[in-house]
């Protein structure tokens, strides 16, 4: 349930409806609270104040009725100009990049601003009454604080057209796209590690904790042991509940191993998790293990590293192709996979072994690794950046920059192992003056890795002085 409730509301922010209904909400309880107030305190208040002037019926209906239809021609045209703007985008970056136009709160409060006009106005004019309208002798009714407010909305919304102007072109503006990616994929990188579903376990320990029943050479009998749960539904897996699977492995004296990550894609009837030993999952613990589970139709970022890293490796391959030819774009995206490598180089990635709080392994979920991070990021771009002498400069810059975080020598052998791939690519792609380039820059990085000096090999090598290519 908590897993479907998260997905909820991932799903409202990122729609154009939610925050423009709960805005015109906010209008009619608003206009009805300025009526009743106007019903009961009148109008004489305003004779203590020379520069107001209080309306007339007539007068009153004619300026709710140019604030009403002129807030709702405006909310027309600004969401005309916001779906313009997210075809472009989503034509131009990527279709994956439309959930973050979406989700972008200042279009949604722009058009909500005006809606939200455009009902007050009308909930307001609807009160309005002239002298003997609903019978003889009845007094005329014009709510004065009512108006005064329907004007504060007016300079309101002149104040959010004037902002939505500006913001339209600088949110499609590909830097500030790319920025807002690498930004959310550094800022999930500081809150996923180290810890991520449960407390990590030494892999040290891997042979005596995990259970025969998950090892290589499973028997038959331990085999059986294992209670898959299925899925129901077909699709991304957008967000795994690990406090739910904590808690039923814990109640349950459960040992779990998933079978999918964030962001992987389940077909129904295919096994989400195993659960050891089976006889103590029923049905009840199948459904809430089923339940941690919250499936819908796309990928999103709610824990999904690698959709982050794909969003920015699409970006530069596009940027790469040859009908688009924009290597300074992919260089911006390469910046940003750097900085983000080499933020993940400085932390200590999870075991795959996860323990409750009493230190007993609960679950046994996929490996992170430095090597699988790289792999998405640098190795799905090699193919594209290795064609093109500026991309491919900036290429190599960003692993050396990443290489300056990394103190394991293990990670090192990964960022030289992809800069010796990156060569033999290049060196295949490129002729010339061209292929020299990128050839002397990766073979200084490769020499500057084979060094125990590397950081300062590196950072003092010519071709890394004066910063990027």
């Amino acid at each position: 349930m908590k897993a479907r409730l998260l997905r909820l509301s991932n799903d409202l922010r990122e729609s154009y409806w939610f925050v423009p209904t709960v805005m015109a909400m906010a209008a009619l309880l608003l206009a009805l609270a300025m009526v009743y107030i106007d019903s009961h305190a009148g109008s004489t208040w305003m004779d203590g104040l020379p520069w107001l002037y209080a309306a007339r019926p007539d007068g009153a209906r004619s300026l709710l009725s140019s604030i009403g239809g002129s807030m709702i021609g405006v909310a027309g045209t600004t969401f005309s100009v916001t779906i313009a703007a997210v075809v472009y985008a989503s034509g131009q970056y990527g279709p994956r990049l439309l959930s973050n136009f979406m989700s972008d709160r200042g279009n949604q409060v722009t058009l909500g601003t005006f809606i939200a006009t455009f009902v007050y106005s009308l909930i307001v004019l609807r009160t309005i009454r002239s002298a003997g309208e609903s019978g003889a002798g009845t007094p005329a009714f014009v709510p004065q604080l009512a108006l005064l407010v329907a004007l504060i909305l007016v300079l309101c919304s002149i104040a959010v057209l004037i902002f939505f102007i500006h913001h339209v072109p600088m949110r499609i503006h590909i830097n500030n796209v790319i920025e807002r990616i690498g930004d959310r994929l550094i800022e999930e990188i500081d809150l996923r590690f180290p810890v991520f579903v449960g407390v990590p376990l030494d892999e040290g320990t891997d042979g005596p904790r995990v259970p025969t029943a998950f090892r290589a050479d499973v028997g038959r009998t331990e085999y059986e042991r294992r209670a898959p749960v299925r899925a129901k539904h077909t699709g991304y897996i957008q967000l795994i509940d690990e406090s739910t699977l904590l808690d039923a492995a814990r109640d349950h004296d459960l040992i779990l191993r998933l079978q999918y990550q964030s962001g992987d894609f389940a077909h129904k009837g295919s096994v989400l998790l195993e659960a050891w030993p089976a006889e103590r999952c029923d049905e009840d613990t199948v459904k809430a293990l089923r339940g941690a589970f919250a499936v819908g139709s796309r990928r999103t970022a709610l824990q999904d590293l690698r959709f982050l890293i794909d969003e920015l490796v699409e970006i530069a391959a596009r940027a790469l192709s040859p009908g688009v030819n924009d290597p300074f774009t992919a260089n911006s995206c390469l910046d940003w996979l750097g900085a983000a490598m080499a933020d993940l180089a400085r932390r200590d990635l999870p075991s795959r072994l996860r323990a409750d709080e009493d230190g007993v392994l609960r679950v046994i979920a996929h490996p992170m690794t430095f090597a699988g991070f790289i792999d998405r990021a640098f190795g799905a771009l090699a193919q594209y950046a290795s064609a093109d002498m500026i991309a491919g400069k900036r290429f190599l810059n960003a692993l050396g920059d990443v290489a300056l975080s990394c103190d394991d020598p293990g990670r090192i052998a990964t960022l030289a192992r992809h800069a010796g791939d990156f060569r033999a690519l290049a060196d295949g792609s490129l002729d010339g003056a061209c292929r020299d380039a990128v050839l002397s820059r990766a073979d200084d990085l490769l020499r500057a890795l084979a060094e125990p000096d590397y950081k300062r090999r590196v950072r003092d090598g010519n071709a890394w002085l004066g910063g990027t290519a």
